[in-house]
C-alpha cells in the first residue's frame, strides 16, 4: 500500500449532487482514504454542500460564487500540497487500487502526469467486472500523449515547473488544453496507462451548466475567444490537432490489432465504441 500522505485527490463541484453520491460511493467502496480528499464547492444550491458536511472526514471548501475549474483546481491543490495530487470530476467512478497503481506505473515510467484508460457514457454494463478484466489485460498498454483530466494524478514538479491551472474563471472547458500544452512545451512526460480505468458518465457538467443557462441543449459551453488563451497562431493549433490525431490513431491501430480493445471507449447502444 502507498502512503496516502503523498497524494492528495481534489475536484469541484457545481450542483449535480445525484452524480456526485454515485463518485463519492464509488471512492468509499475503493476504499479512497476520505481525509484526503478535497472537495471544492462552485456555490451550489442543490444541497451539494450540506451533503459534504455530513460525510465524515472530507475537507470542503465553499466558494461564494461558481469560479470554475481553475480556480477550484488550485484551491485543491494548495491545501494539501502533496507529492501527488489527483484532480478529478464529480461524475466517474474508479477502479480498486486506482490511486496506488497511478503513482506506481507514475513513478515506474518516469511520468509526471498519468490518467487512467475509461469508459464513457451509459452505465449499461458491469464496470467493476469489466475494470478488473481490461486492467489485466492492458496493463502493459502506456499512451506518451496529452492526457485527459477527467482523472489525472500529476506530480508536484509539475506545478513547480510551469504553474497552477490558470485561474480565470468561466475558461469553460479550456484551463486544462492551456495546462497541457504548457506542459507539453515544457517536456514534462506525461500519458495514459491501461493499467487503470474509470467510468465517466460523460457531460454531466456541461448539461448543468447549459439547463442553468438556457441556452439550447446542443450549445457549446467554450466561449470562442478562449482560444486566445492558448497563445498559440492558428497554424499552430491546427498542426498540433493534426499530429495529435495521427497520434491517436497509431495507438488505436496497435492496440485493436493486438488487444481487439483500446483504452477509451464510448459505451453506445450497449456496445463499446473503441477511440
Amino acid at each position: 500500500m502507498i502512503d496516502k500522505h503523498l497524494f492528495s485527490i481534489t475536484f469541484a463541484c457545481h450542483n449535480g449532487l445525484h452524480i456526485t453520491k454515485k463518485c463519492i460511493q464509488s471512492l468509499k467502496e475503493s476504499k479512497t482514504p476520505f481525509d484526503r480528499i478535497v472537495v471544492v464547492d462552485n456555490a451550489s444550491s442543490d444541497g451539494t454542500v450540506s451533503y459534504f458536511k455530513k460525510v465524515p472526514k472530507i475537507n470542503l471548501i465553499e466558494n461564494k460564487d461558481n469560479l470554475w475549474c481553475g480556480v477550484a483546481w488550485n484551491q485543491g491543490i494548495l491545501f494539501y500540497q502533496s507529492e501527488w495530487t489527483v484532480i478529478m470530476n464529480n461524475d466517474i467512478l474508479v477502479s480498486d487500487h486506482w490511486i496506488e497503481k497511478l503513482i506506481n506505473i507514475a513513478k515506474k515510467n518516469h511520468m509526471q502526469i498519468l490518467a487512467p484508460s475509461l469508459v464513457e457514457g451509459s452505465l449499461d454494463y458491469d464496470f467493476n467486472k469489466f475494470s478488473k478484466m481490461a486492467s489485466e489485460k492492458m496493463k502493459d498498454v502506456l499512451r506518451i500523449q496529452k492526457p485527459h483530466l477527467i482523472c489525472a494524478v500529476i506530480h508536484k514538479s509539475v506545478f513547480e515547473k510551469i504553474g497552477y491551472f490558470r485561474a480565470t474563471p468561466k475558461l469553460t472547458g479550456y484551463e486544462d488544453q492551456i495546462f497541457f500544452n504548457l506542459a507539453q512545451d515544457a517536456g514534462i512526460r506525461m500519458g495514459i496507462t491501461g493499467a487503470v480505468w474509470i467510468h465517466h458518465f460523460y457531460q454531466i457538467t456541461q448539461r448543468i451548466f447549459i439547463k442553468e443557462q438556457k441556452l439550447p441543449e446542443r450549445a457549446n459551453i467554450g466561449i470562442r475567444d478562449n482560444f486566445k488563451q492558448l497563445n498559440q497562431s492558428w497554424l499552430k493549433r491546427k498542426l498540433r490537432k493534426i499530429n495529435h490525431a495521427r497520434l491517436i490513431k497509431r495507438y488505436k491501430d496497435e492496440e485493436l490489432g493486438r488487444y481487439q480493445m483500446t483504452i477509451h471507449a464510448h459505451r453506445l447502444n450497449g456496445n463499446f465504441m473503441w477511440k
